[in-house]
């Protein structure tokens, strides 16, 4: 049973009365990225008081957007298929939302499911298609990912590795991706710091990786 129902016979109502409540999209959101448990998802989500996301998890259950799953001896969260549906869905209301995403506040964090899911918004495959397949190590906040862009595909894992680039950056990544700064001037005022790694291969993320603001 949904936790809130709005008394209308429409897609888009029944769409929200399962996924609409406070935080439920976010756990989407973060299920997408890959099977987590319940302390994963409460770390990945630092403010969700314990007993929302208990409720949470149980009414995705009861919706058939989620299941429980035994791995090597713990239980994890995963998606079903229908719930994986919901990945364009997600996509695209990212892709919305940074349009009003602004400069993030002191207490704003970024985290590796939520920046993993970032990257697949900002990701186009039709320009990576051009490009020399290209690795990259980027520490973003407190999340470190693992980028490999093959032609189309695009990977993303958390981690370190040998990559083209290694290369830092704080909240201010969102000015590379808009394309409000370009990457030599990033470089140069450190909105982002090269690790190691070929420097000019920033101005090629930058062109994988774009979003209009």
């Amino acid at each position: 049973m949904a936790a809130r129902e709005y008394g209308q016979y429409s897609a888009v109502t029944r769409a929200m009365e399962l996924v609409g409540e406070r935080w439920a999209l976010l756990i989407v959101r973060d299920l997408l990225v890959g099977p987590r448990r319940y302390s994963e998802l409460a770390e990945g989500l630092p403010r969700i008081p314990s007993n929302i996301l208990t409720s949470r998890l149980k009414e995705l259950q009861a919706a058939g957007v989620l299941r429980r799953a035994p791995r090597s001896r713990v239980i994890v969260y995963e998606l079903t298929p229908y719930g994986r549906e919901l990945e364009p869905v997600v996509l695209a209301l990212g892709a919305w939302g940074f349009k009003a995403l602004g400069d993030a506040r002191e207490e704003q964090v970024i985290t590796p499911d939520s920046m993993t899911m970032d990257l697949r918004t900002a990701f186009r495959p039709e320009v990576a298609a051009g490009l020399p397949t290209t690795a990259y190590a980027a520490r973003l906040g407190a999340a470190e990912l693992l980028i490999r862009v093959d032609g189309p595909a695009l990977e993303v894992v958390r981690g370190d590795g040998l990559v083209d680039l290694a290369f830092a950056a704080g909240p201010d990544i969102r000015r590379l991706i808009s394309g409000e700064l370009a990457a030599d001037r990033a470089i140069a005022t450190g909105v982002v710091e090269v690790l190691r790694g070929r420097g000019d291969l920033l101005g090629r993320f930058a062109s994988t990786f774009h979003l209009a603001a």
